[in-house]
């Protein structure tokens, strides 16, 4: 499973509206540095992203945690509402 697939099904699993869940990789100028963008609806920003930023956070560290066993690459993760 790669990281965006990965990352998707995390955030699907925590969403109301699934189908309006994008999830993206997007090219950086550095290396060894993935960016992902994670599009959800409004009403479920607050899901993803939790209180202070938790299940934010435990996502990146999910997807971090996969691509050190992988590829070992740095993980940025850009969660967005549309």
């Amino acid at each position: 499973m790669d990281l965006v697939q990965l990352t998707e099904e995390i955030v699907k699993s925590l969403v109301v509206d699934q189908d309006a869940v994008s999830v993206k990789e997007f090219p950086t100028e550095e290396d060894n540095v993935i960016l992902i963008q994670v599009i959800v609806a409004e009403s479920d920003m607050g899901r993803v992203i939790g209180k202070g930023g938790r299940c934010a956070n435990a996502i990146r560290t999910l997807v971090q945690a996969s691509s050190a066993l992988k590829d070992n690459k740095y993980v940025k993760i850009d969660i967005d509402k549309f």
